[in-house]
């Protein structure tokens, strides 16, 4: 478990500045009340095992007295690094993400399994969308009800999608709440296997 290198750092904020916009100022001065520290500390950022936790320094402190090799995970996983060095953001960090979105698109309940099963979203199962998104920006993806449901990249600006075929796609799926049970199911199969 380290801290991040500058080149880490730039990778981890501009995915995070992609969703968040401005709002990744919230992300980097959270307070922290975690620990038995009576004046709240700050979360940070860590690398363990090219995993990219999100973790309070009350925690970070406390877990110094784990060996590495022995330390499974700690704080909240938001993303990993591949063999290429490029960085992906996780669905463990959906509530941070969600908290702080700069875009948002919410589903109509008909189509919220489809993108559960990892189908991009479609113009005709888009219930609200907020303004000026442009294609490219990271784009939290909601219930009717308020419920974060993943995240994606936006295929189509806000205007465009007002003129849109129903079948065309709006948003590019990344990461949906239906991967637990789909890597479960994974990692079934190879332990029987």
């Amino acid at each position: 478990m380290r801290p991040l290198d500058e080149k880490e750092t730039t990778a981890v904020f501009e995915k995070l500045f992609k969703f968040t916009g401005n709002n990744l100022k919230n992300i980097v001065e959270n307070l922290s009340h975690e620990g038995p520290d009576k004046n709240p500390g700050r979360y940070c950022f860590r690398l363990h095992k090219n995993k990219v936790y999100y973790v309070s320094d009350s925690l970070v402190k406390r877990a110094t007295n784990v060996a590495r090799p022995k330390l499974a995970s700690m704080g909240t996983c938001i993303g990993k690094f591949t063999h290429g060095d490029n960085f992906h953001l996780t669905i463990e960090c959906l509530n941070l993400l969600a908290a702080n979105a700069k875009h948002k698109v919410w589903l109509k309940p008909t189509s919220e399994m489809s993108f559960l099963y990892a189908n991009h979203v479609l113009k005709g199962g888009l219930g609200r969308i907020t303004e000026s998104i442009s294609p490219g920006d990271g784009v939290v993806i909601f219930s009717m009800s308020d419920l974060p449901l993943g995240f994606g990249i936006a295929a189509k600006s806000t205007q465009d999608c007002r003129k849109l075929d129903p079948n065309a796609i709006v948003v590019l799926h990344q990461a949906d709440i239906g991967e637990y049970l789909r890597m479960e199911n994974q990692n079934e199969q190879i332990i029987e296997e």
